[in-house]
């Protein structure tokens, strides 16, 4: 009896929910690392010579390259004058050899007469259209030095249409275009930069040295990702090692990046917080060096105080950032309500994700502010709510002003990163009306219309049906996994494999990836495609939709579209992108 009490309790919930404001979804895939879609068009025009001497510009370029994460983002390049001089279409970063080959790339780029900044933006919107990939975040850098030097055979009529029509292009499709103007003649005419990036939704940046681009590029490269460049200790070298603090904030930093400018080579060694000297390059340590910066990019780093001792030529300046990379989203929670209606109170919930779960560290909440953003529909003004932050989470209310729809996000931001959450709409229009003091008349009851009346019920019998479907939808998608999973690794070339690791599985609900289980390793991104439901019985069922080979008992098996894993079965994946293959016993 208790428990069919219980489930027409949890129906009515369900059917409330159902009958009041929508919420918009979370983000496309709460399990993935965003991955970006660059597009770098540069300005390679001879008055590059004098503006750009020693070809920075191609540094800049290349440690953006370096800054893309281990795998999975794609990267293409253009160089232009009043024609395209060479081009690379996005190219997908797999391994350090394609980062190696794409500024191999870089390093050829030649130079020629004239200008026309039409040419690079639309031949950048060009290589995006045939190259983007679903889910990844696409963007456009474009550099020039100067205004346009066209030809005689082109008018400035003509490239205006050309630019014109790549610009509504990409302001249609929400691709941003960040440009750079350097303005070492201080000529620079930068109101055409200025309306591209303004009307799709970039930023322009202005320098008059070749210097910066460097620093320019990582800020792009961060801005873009809702990331902070975090300035560390600038140095004056003086030919010893000089120590500068690197700090991981927490557990959930997956990449972090230091990038070292100097116009002189450096030497450098990192210590962790244990105080064990790391080595550089490793297995978690990439290490990029060019002519005008070092970049170190750790891999999934520990949380504390790391020590970067940095080495260089007496008396040169050199500058420090840190870019911290994480696979984060914040997810609101609105409460249900019958509705809403002018002088109601909202509640809003909301905390941080990872990998489709809820972030536990309470560090990524310390000092740290939330906003929530409310657009009025009707009248397209916006104000922002400050909320409360805590370990806890963020929690915080709206109160309806007007009868009318209103949008709703929250923003959070601390000193590495930003993130806002997808939007949820509400809507006071249909909501009762407020009450009134003083006014307790209770108002005469309206005739019964039964031929509405029964459309009515139907109505909510449709919707008790569904919600009755969203019940169990809800129940399946929480249920929880019992016992755990033996992982080992062995590389294929040397044949060494690592110490078992025991992964117990009753944190996860619904589902989980074996990227999860590996950590998140860069490395193995490859296994986010291999998911496990929970079975019947407690058993695991296996759904494999990556590349990758799983065999059992020495067979291959199919399992597109889900296979059963038992108390004691074994398995091995053979990885496709790195020579490993991962061994996996589950065991209750």
């Amino acid at each position: 009896m208790n428990n069919t009490i219980s489930a027409y309790r949890l129906l009515l919930a369900l059917l409330a929910m159902l009958l009041s404001f929508s919420q918009a979804a979370w983000a496309a895939d709460t399990n993935s690392t965003a991955q970006i879609d660059a597009v770098l068009s540069v300005d390679v025009s001879t008055s590059m010579n004098e503006s750009d001497v020693n070809k920075v510009s191609y540094e800049a370029m290349k440690m953006f390259v370096d800054m893309a994460s281990v795998q999975g983002d794609k990267i293409g390049v253009v160089a232009y004058t009043d024609q395209v001089l060479r081009e690379k279409a996005l190219l997908k970063m797999n391994s350090p050899q394609d980062k190696k080959d794409l500024k191999a790339f870089i390093d050829q780029l030649t130079r020629g007469p004239y200008t026309d900044v039409a040419v690079g933006v639309s031949e950048a919107v060009k290589v995006l259209e045939s190259g983007t990939e679903k889910g990844h975040v696409p963007l456009i850098v474009l550099l020039t030095d100067g205004n346009n030097s066209l030809n005689a055979g082109k008018s400035q009529e003509q490239s205006d249409k050309v630019l014109n029509d790549a610009v509504k292009k990409v302001k249609d499709k929400g691709i941003p275009i960040y440009t750079i103007g350097l303005n070492a003649d201080g000529k620079l005419n930068k109101d055409t930069l200025e309306r591209i990036s303004k009307e799709t939704n970039g930023k322009l940046f202005i320098t008059s040295t070749a210097d910066n681009l460097p620093q320019i590029l990582s800020e792009i490269y961060a801005s873009h990702l809702k990331l902070k460049v975090v300035p560390l200790t600038g140095i004056t070298a003086n030919g010893d090692f000089q120590d500068v603090t690197v700090t991981i904030p927490n557990s959930s930093v997956q990449e972090a990046n230091i990038s070292i400018m100097s116009n002189k080579p450096v030497e450098v060694k990192l210590l962790n917080p244990a105080g064990q000297e790391q080595t550089i390059p490793s297995d978690k340590i990439v290490y990029s060096t060019s002519n005008a910066y070092s970049l170190i990019k750790i891999l999934s780093p520990v949380q504390g105080d790391w020590k970067l001792k940095v080495k260089g030529v007496a008396k040169e300046k050199i500058d420090i950032n840190l870019i911290y990379n994480y696979d984060l989203q914040v997810s609101m929670e609105l409460s249900s309500s019958i509705s809403y209606g002018p002088g109601a109170t909202v509640p809003v919930k909301a905390y941080l994700q990872s990998n489709g779960q809820k972030a536990t560290d309470a560090e990524l909440y310390k000092n740290a502010k939330s906003t929530l953003i409310v657009t009025d529909l009707d009248t397209s003004k916006t104000e922002q709510i400050p909320l409360t932050t805590s370990a806890q989470g963020i929690e915080g209310s709206m109160k309806i002003a007007e009868a009318h729809d209103y949008e709703l996000k929250v923003r959070f931001e601390n000193a590495s990163f930003v993130r806002e959450s997808p939007p949820a709409n509400i809507s006071a229009k249909t909501g009762a009306k407020p009450a009134t003091e003083g006014n307790n008349e209770a108002e005469p009851a309206a005739p019964v219309n039964w031929a509405v009346t029964g459309g009515s019920i139907a109505g909510v019998l449709v919707l008790l049906a569904a919600a009755w479907f969203a019940w169990t939808s809800w129940n399946k998608a929480n249920k929880g996994f019992v016992g755990q999973m033996v992982i080992e690794i062995k590389d294929e070339d040397t044949g060494e494999r690592t110490h078992p690791q025991y992964k117990k599985l009753n944190a996860f609900k619904g589902k989980f990836q074996l990227h999860q289980l590996l950590q998140l390793a860069p490395e193995f991104a490859e296994t986010k495609q291999i998911v496990f439901k929970p079975g019947a019985g407690d058993t695991v069922v296996l759904l494999n939709e990556s590349g990758c080979v799983i065999e059992k008992g020495g067979r291959v098996f199919d399992a597109a579209n889900g296979k059963e894993l038992k108390s004691n079965d074994r398995i091995k994946v053979t990885l496709q992108n790195v020579n490993k293959s991962i061994h996996i016993e589950y065991i209750k």
